[in-house]
């Protein structure tokens, strides 16, 4: 393997029993984890043990998919994160929150209140949601086109930076004796007149103790590579083989490049769905239990939402039909929709080991081997340019984050390719990155 510097970024990708879609089916499995904050606090201290980045937790203002098909139902995530925030110390909080269906003000205040209650510990991933299910939950007939949600992301997200930086660090003083407690020439209205938005005043919560909330990141289309570019500090992907992660890789550093910014202030971090054994074939054995508990109906009429076809166009022992939509008529999730359909034509797969590729992981990597195997698939793609670290999506809960925590992360660790000990406090110092300046342009005018 060829030399490279610096470590490896992971991160736990919190899913109610797992990523899987039919770990609830498990005897071990509590079917009714998703709402269980005692649940999700002893992952988190678990991933922190681990020395982990941090915790992420998807999220989408709509109920997803069939409640019969899996655990569905999902806590609003800056709540469980503020709640997660409690029971741990170190670890950072990721959130998912979409800039179709929220407003700016609201948003960068929620953040900016887990930022403070958390020491530093935030991150926001920035969403534009895919699906007609969500906007017609928000006063909408249809779903947004595909390049106006990622113009209003892009607005939404220099609105929010101008809130997190519509105080200045120095503002409260807190003066007893003067009786002063804030400085008011030190406060900077947002003052925004846009396309999308218009917001007048500051934002009603202080600086946030990292400047702002880590950006994350995590559309792959050709619009959401450039909102990436310019914004992203932090990308998850997904990707099925080496060479497409590396592709993806070197063209989104370079956007990086070309949009004024150091390519190193972006960490890409592609999934995996490690399935764990002490042997291969107990690993092998584990994926192939939970392969055969997925219920096809239920995941044939996803597939076909995903696609944009009837769930009868697509038999289970055929492969996909080949007049599937154009991927420029797709204006949900298109970069899924080209890793689903790539996949299946380059492995000739019928739709039913097509379902099962995608119960695991729903288009991310899936992994089955022993501890040292997964190392070493972690390893080889980090040295092979394709990746700065992987979003870890346990495909069972919360053994599979154990086992991950407990014997894959001391092998990397022994090798130099990950911490020992959290060398700072705040999620931006896991990531190496600085605390952003305050660039409110009133306060570069004085």
């Amino acid at each position: 393997m060829t030399k490279r510097q610096g470590r490896l970024h992971l991160n736990a990708f919190l899913m109610s029993v797992g990523h899987h879609e039919a770990a609830w089916r498990l005897p071990s499995a509590d079917p009714f984890a998703n709402t269980d904050i005692a649940y999700f606090q002893n992952l988190a201290r678990i991933a922190e043990r681990g020395k982990l980045d941090s915790l992420f937790l998807a999220d989408s203002p709509v109920l997803w998919g069939e409640i019969g098909r899996r655990p569905s139902g999902a806590l609003e995530p800056t709540l469980l994160l503020t709640a997660l925030a409690t029971a741990t110390s170190r670890i950072g909080l990721i959130a998912t929150a979409s800039t179709s269906y929220n407003e700016p003000y609201n948003l960068a205040r929620r953040f900016a209140s887990l930022d403070h209650i958390s020491g530093g510990r935030a991150g926001w991933n920035i969403v534009t949601t895919a699906g007609a299910d969500a906007a017609r939950n928000f006063n909408l007939d249809d779903l947004p086109a595909h390049r106006h949600r990622y113009e209003r992301a892009a607005e939404f997200v220099d609105v929010s930076i101008k809130l997190w930086d519509s105080w200045d660090d120095e503002a409260p003083i807190g003066d007893k004796d003067a009786g002063v407690w804030g400085d008011t020439d030190k406060i900077y209205p947002a003052a925004h007149r846009g396309e999308f938005f218009q917001v007048a005043g500051a934002l009603n919560v202080p600086r946030p103790p990292q400047g702002h909330p880590l950006l994350v990141q995590a559309g792959s289309s050709e619009d959401g590579k450039d909102l990436a570019a310019r914004y992203a500090e932090a990308v998850f992907t997904a990707h099925q083989t080496l060479d497409d992660a590396r592709a993806f890789y070197v063209d989104l550093k370079e956007r990086t490049r070309q949009a004024g910014r150091d390519p190193e202030g972006i960490k890409i971090l592609p999934g995996i769905v490690p399935a764990i054994g002490s042997t291969e074939a107990e690993a092998l054995a584990l994926e192939e239990e939970l392969d055969r508990l997925i219920n096809p109906e239920y995941a044939r009429k996803q597939l076909a939402t995903l696609l944009g076809v009837d769930p009868e166009d697509l038999p289970l022992d055929r492969q996909l039909p080949a007049d599937l939509p154009d991927e420029d008529a797709v204006e949900g999730a298109k970069s899924r929709y080209t890793l689903v359909v790539n996949l299946a034509r380059r492995e000739k797969l019928t739709v039913r080991r097509l379902i099962g590729r995608l119960g695991g992981g729903r288009g991310h990597r899936t992994f089955a081997g022993t501890p040292e195997q997964v190392a070493d698939a972690i390893e080889h793609w980090w040295r092979s340019g394709a990746a700065d670290g992987f979003n870890i999506m346990p495909p069972v809960l919360p053994s599979g984050l154990e086992v991950f925590v407990d014997q894959v992360v001391p092998i990397l660790q022994r090798r130099g390719l990950f911490r020992t000990e959290y060398e700072g406090t705040t999620l931006r110092d896991h990531y190496g990155l600085a605390r952003p300046a305050n660039r409110n342009p009133q306060l570069a005018a004085l």
